[in-house]
């Protein structure tokens, strides 16, 4: 038997699909690929998302505010976006609450801002009780070692976006568990990026992680220290088409096809069939989305 594979995070209503969407969507299915999980990380681009979801059976939508758009939803105008975000999660076909949370990397609003944005949609989503997919993005990239008294990635402990958003899922999931299978996780880190300790963290809190075209680049020595220690119950594939490429294909636009690239790669580190990490991970999908 050959297993097909979930992409839980692509943006293909993004405007670099817009000449050959339909086709990108047909190699993806052609790849094994069955399943897309279409994230709008803006309101601008909800419609879009849940059209997308409704033309096609296999594509459900996940609906956010990114820290990027922290300027565009303040005190002020959040209540408005929450009544149409309520609007939409009662739709059938959108099935999360994501990609919103924290970006230290790029900083184009405040942390004030971010915060602010990122409590409010923690709040939507015990509100509905929908899974959420968060954004963790650290403010430097790691360097070639710890500092004195500082943590892996250079981090003291306690401290940076993986710290913030952590302390957040204490305050909105306290409860804990170390059980590997989970019949209902509370959501994803998208893209995970943290240590080995932020990885248990987060774990413990029901979060499922995202593993992304990074698993594949010869330089994500840590990442992949991660992917070898993480338990494969716990993990989701993810393309975050169009970026993000797998390492064949690096500086060209990223496609839901690359699923199984991804698959390849953890199969590797943890000496697992390609076939295992498709099963395994689809597996975590449907649960994490409450799919059929």
């Amino acid at each position: 038997m050959t297993d097909t594979f979930i992409d839980t995070h692509c943006h293909v209503a993004d405007a670099q699909f817009d000449a050959d969407r339909d086709a990108a969507i047909q190699r993806a299915l052609e790849a094994r690929v069955t399943t897309l999980i279409e994230i709008a990380e803006s309101p601008a681009m909800w419609e879009a998302a849940v059209a997308l979801a409704e033309k096609h059976s296999f594509v459900y939508a996940s609906l956010g505010i990114h820290p990027h758009h922290a300027h565009e939803a303040g005190s002020a105008e959040w209540p408005a976006l929450k009544r149409k975000l309520l609007e939409l999660l009662r739709r059938p076909k959108v099935v999360a609450i994501g990609e919103f949370g924290l970006d230290y990397f790029r900083m184009q609003n405040t942390k004030e801002q971010q915060d602010y944005l990122f409590r409010q949609q923690l709040e939507l989503a015990k509100e509905t009780g929908k899974p959420i997919v968060i954004h963790c993005r650290e403010g430097t990239p790691s360097p070639p070692a710890p500092l004195p008294d500082q943590g892996e990635g250079g981090r003291r402990p306690g401290e940076g976006c993986h710290a913030d958003v952590q302390k957040a899922l204490a305050e909105f999931y306290p409860q804990t568990s170390i059980a590997m299978d989970l019949p209902r996780p509370q959501g994803v880190i998208h893209c995970f990026s943290g240590t080995w300790e932020d990885a248990q963290t987060c774990m413990t809190h029901g979060f499922m992680l995202g593993i992304d075209g990074p698993v594949t680049y010869p330089s994500a020595k840590q990442l992949k220290e991660n992917v070898m220690r993480m338990p494969l119950q716990r993990m989701v594939l993810e393309t975050d088409s169009p970026y993000l490429p797998p390492q064949t294909h690096r500086g060209q636009r990223n496609e839901p096809l690359h699923i199984p690239a991804i698959a390849d790669a953890i199969g590797s580190i943890k000496r697992k069939t390609t076939d295992d990490v498709a099963r395994q991970t689809s597996a975590n999908a449907r649960a994490l989305f409450r799919l059929p």
